[in-house]
């Protein structure tokens, strides 16, 4: 039984989704992304500066005129959402945690997938792979989709990208697109990501609070990971502290941007406290000025 509180968060991604979907992202997505290759439409008459390659001869010799062949873009793309529901990304300080916006990512990419006739596909992930819905089109499918980000309870609480990756070159036989959704709060995982991303195109985008990044200045706190349940007392208002702080975040962060560039991987960073349009618009540009 669905209770009314995500119901009602569900019936809100929705409208907004599909309304940032239709008015921003669907054209930007669709050249973005091409199809598997052109094919046969209809045929039309002749006109002046069409080109001669695409006239259909067997038509024009039974009619007397030049008719040409049409084609349209072959699409019926995989689009698949890797989704980390780890327990790091319960993580918030203001309004909405890193799962929430999660949920409203993966919304606006299935709608705006759904819009371009593609099939999409849903991976839920901890340390082990722990939900996998195979590609499918539809208004249904995808509000399942959005349900269960929101709504699943994962077993588990740590973090594997390496075995998420591996489950899907396993599972996933044709090209497809994947987003991984995550806060890469992980290590060890630059295989998995070099070999999917020879086979597949892969995307990364990263979620974080500004709380990760930007910590207090002074006072004494209590640190849980949230992953291992481990707790810390740290002073910030010490200098070493805040420095030892810091440095382990960038190392985290260094990593993985060398990793995803030594592979060639579009990065798209996603904080939970910005509005998360203008990041995504600027990957599908960029992506759509690299086609």
């Amino acid at each position: 039984m669905i209770g009314k509180d995500i119901l009602k968060k569900i019936r809100k991604i929705e409208i907004v989704s599909k309304k940032i979907s239709e008015e921003i992202f669907a054209g930007q997505y669709h050249t973005a992304f091409k199809g598997k290759g052109l094919e046969f439409s209809e045929v039309r008459e002749y006109y002046p500066g069409d080109d001669i390659r695409t006239i259909d001869w067997n038509v024009t010799s039974r009619t007397g005129k030049l008719f040409v062949k049409q084609y349209i873009e072959e699409r019926e793309l995989r689009v698949i959402l890797a989704v980390d529901l780890s327990a790091s990304l319960n993580f918030f300080s203001s309004e909405k945690s890193k799962k929430d916006i999660a949920a409203e990512i993966s919304a606006i990419i299935s709608f705006t997938a759904m819009i371009n006739n593609d099939n999409v596909g849903l991976l839920v992930f901890t340390d082990e792979v722990e939900l996998f819905i195979p590609p499918k089109k539809g208004k249904t499918h995808l509000l399942r989709i959005i349900r269960e980000i929101l709504e699943f309870k994962p077993k588990n609480h740590k973090t594997s990208i390496d075995n998420a990756l591996r489950y899907l070159n396993k599972v996933l036989k044709k090209k497809s697109i994947i987003f991984l959704i995550s806060d890469f709060y992980d290590m060890n995982f630059e295989n998995s990501v070099k070999i999917t991303s020879k086979k597949h195109d892969l995307i990364a985008i990263n979620i974080f609070d500004k709380r990760e990044v930007e910590i207090p200045t002074r006072g004494t706190y209590l640190l849980k990971d949230l992953e291992n349940n481990k707790v810390i007392l740290m002073d910030l208002s010490s200098k070493r502290a805040k420095i030892n702080f810091k440095n382990k975040l960038n190392e985290l962060r260094t990593e993985l941007n060398n990793i995803l560039k030594k592979y060639n991987i579009d990065l798209i960073n996603i904080r939970t406290t910005k509005d998360y349009e203008k990041p995504l618009f600027e990957f599908f540009i960029k992506r759509k000025k690299r086609k």
